[in-house]
C-alpha cells in the first residue's frame, strides 16, 4: 500500500484549541458592527441606503463564509443551509455568494496519513490493516466533520472509509456554542426570523450527526428497505466502530455533475427520482431523510440513484402528521379562508389568539402549491427564487414573519426546502403531482377532490377568486 502524505503542518486536524476558534468566531460580529459604523458615513456622503446595505451584505456574508470554512462540521452544514439564501438574491449580485458558498464546501482541510493512521486505530486497533487487503491514504471525498477513504475490504469487496477528524466533537459542539451566541447576525440572511428558534434547530441537527452509531444504524435500516430496488441504491454497512464507518463504496456521477452538465433529460429523471426517494421513505423505512443536498446523491452506471450519508435521520411521521398533510392541504386547495385558517391555528402554525394576513397566506398557497394542480410541472430556479424572496422578504407585514413553526416540523422544513433546491436547480420536469399522491394517501384524496370541482386546467387567478365567493355558489361559478 503506498502511502502519499499531503501538506499541511497541523496534519489536517481541525483547530479545536478554544481560544483561537473563539477568536475567529468573535471576529464576526466586531466587523459586522463596523460595517454597520461605516455605512453611517457613507449614507452621510451621498450613497443610497440600498447600496451600502448591500454592501454590508456582501462583506458580511463572505467574511462568515471564510470564518465558518475554517471551523469544519457545523460551517459546511449551515453553509448548506445558506445555500438556499442565495436564491433569494438579484441574479446579477448572487455570484459572489455562489462563489463564497463552493470555497465554504471545499474548505475543510485534509488529513495526513499519520492522522488518519491514528484515527483508524482508534476506531479498530492497532492492527486495523488486517480488515482490508488495499488502503488509499489519499483523500476519496471530504464529509462535513471527516473525511472518506477508497479502500478494498479483506472479502475483496470495494469500501468507503469514512473517518471523522479527530478531536471533531469537542471542536463542532464549541462551534455550536458560539454560533447560539452570534446568532443575531443570522438576520442578514433572513430579517425578522425568529433566529434563535433557527439556530437552536440547526445546532441540534449538526450535534446529532456526530454519532456514527446512530447514522450506521439509519444507513442499516435503509440498505434493508431499498434492497434489490429498480431505482435505488443504498450501501450495506460492513462495520461501524467509535467514530469511523466502513460501507460499501458506490460508482457513479455526482448529482451536482448532473446538475452542471446534464442533458435536460437526464436532469428531471434524477430530479424525479430525488423526490420519489424522499417521499417512500417514510412508508419504507419510517425514518425522515433530511440532507439532501447534490453531494450525498450518485447516478449509478445502471441509471439508478445511490444515496449516501445517513447521518441526519429522524422518525418520522411524527403522530398527527398525516391529519396535518390531509386538513391543511385540503384547506389551501379545496376550503376557503375560514378553512386554511382553522386549519393553520389548529396544527400550532399560528400563536393563539394572534392575528395574521391569512388572505395572503392563501394567496401564497395558491402559487407555491401550483406544482400540485397540474399533470405535469417545470420546476426551475427562477420559479424557486420568487418564492424565496417572497419568504424572506424583510417586510413587517410579510404573512411569513407572522407564522410559527411546531418543533417537530423543523426537519421535515430542512429536507423539503433543501430538497427542493436541488430539484430546482436540476430544472425537474415530470408528473411531481402523481409522485406525492403515490406516496400520500391524504393528498391523492384532496387532489380527486380539487379534480372533481375543476372541469378545465386549474388556473391560480380562478382560484384564487374562489376563496372570496361563499361555498354554496363555488360549483355554479367551477361548473
Amino acid at each position: 500500500m503506498a502511502i502519499r502524505r499531503i501538506g499541511g503542518g497541523d496534519g489536517g486536524k481541525p483547530p479545536v484549541r478554544a481560544a483561537a476558534r473563539n477568536a475567529r468566531i468573535a471576529s464576526l460580529p466586531v466587523a459586522f458592527a463596523g460595517r454597520q459604523a461605516a455605512g453611517v458615513g457613507k449614507r452621510a456622503l451621498g450613497r443610497s441606503a440600498a447600496e451600502v446595505n448591500r454592501d454590508i451584505q456582501m462583506r458580511t456574508a463572505q467574511h462568515i463564509f471564510e470564518v465558518l470554512g475554517e471551523l469544519k462540521g457545523c460551517a459546511t452544514k449551515l453553509g448548506q443551509l445558506l445555500s438556499l439564501y442565495e436564491l433569494a438574491l438579484p441574479s446579477e449580485i448572487a455570484s459572489p455568494y455562489r462563489t463564497a458558498l463552493a470555497q465554504l464546501q471545499d474548505a475543510a482541510p485534509t488529513m495526513l496519513p499519520a492522522t488518519v493512521h491514528e484515527a483508524m486505530a482508534a476506531g479498530l486497533g492497532e492492527n486495523w490493516r488486517r480488515h482490508f487487503t488495499e488502503f488509499d491514504d489519499r483523500r476519496a471525498a471530504a464529509a462535513s466533520i471527516g473525511q472518506v477513504h477508497r479502500a478494498v475490504w479483506r472479502d475483496g469487496r470495494q469500501v468507503a472509509v469514512k473517518v471523522m477528524y479527530p478531536g471533531a466533537h469537542q471542536a463542532v459542539l464549541a462551534d455550536l456554542e458560539q454560533l447560539r451566541r452570534i446568532s443575531v447576525l443570522a438576520t442578514v440572511f433572513a430579517p425578522g426570523a425568529d433566529v434563535p428558534a433557527l439556530t437552536e434547530a440547526v445546532c441540534t441537527c449538526v450535534a446529532e450527526e456526530l454519532d456514527y452509531a446512530a447514522e450506521a444504524a439509519h444507513q442499516r435500516r435503509f440498505a434493508a428497505a431499498y434492497a434489490g430496488d429498480p431505482d435505488f441504491v443504498v450501501p450495506d454497512v460492513l462495520i461501524q466502530r467509535g467514530d469511523l464507518i466502513v460501507t460499501e463504496w458506490l460508482t457513479g456521477t455526482p448529482v451536482s455533475r448532473i446538475i452542471e452538465s446534464g442533458a435536460p433529460e437526464e436532469r428531471s429523471r434524477v430530479g424525479m427520482l430525488i423526490i420519489r426517494f424522499l417521499l417512500s421513505t417514510w412508508s419504507r423505512t419510517g425514518l425522515l431523510y433530511c440532507d439532501p443536498h447534490p453531494g450525498n446523491f450518485r447516478v449509478l452506471p445502471d441509471g439508478r440513484l445511490g444515496v449516501v450519508d445517513f447521518g441526519a435521520c429522524t422518525p418520522w411521521p411524527p403522530p398527527g402528521f398525516e391529519d396535518l398533510v390531509g386538513e391543511l392541504m385540503d384547506a389551501a386547495f379545496n376550503g376557503g379562508i375560514p378553512e386554511l385558517d382553522a386549519a393553520v391555528r389548529r396544527h400550532g402554525f399560528v400563536r393563539p389568539g394572534r392575528s395574521y394576513d391569512v388572505a395572503a397566506l392563501a394567496e401564497g398557497l395558491d402559487t407555491v402549491g401550483e406544482p400540485l394542480t397540474v399533470p405535469t410541472f417545470h420546476l426551475t430556479t427562477a420559479w424557486l427564487r420568487g418564492h424565496v424572496r417572497s419568504v424572506l422578504a424583510p417586510r413587517l407585514s410579510n404573512v411569513h414573519r407572522q407564522l410559527d413553526m411546531p418543533a417537530y416540523f423543523t426537519p421535515f422544513a430542512r429536507c423539503f426546502l433543501t430538497a427542493l433546491g436541488v430539484v430546482c436547480q436540476l430544472e425537474t420536469e415530470g408528473p411531481i403531482r402523481a409522485e406525492f399522491a403515490r406516496w400520500s394517501p391524504e393528498l391523492a384524496a384532496v387532489f380527486e377532490r380539487y379534480d372533481a370541482s375543476h372541469a378545465q386546467p386549474p388556473d391560480l387567478a380562478v382560484v384564487r377568486h374562489l376563496r372570496a365567493v361563499p361555498p354554496d355558489r363555488r360549483a355554479s361559478i367551477v361548473g
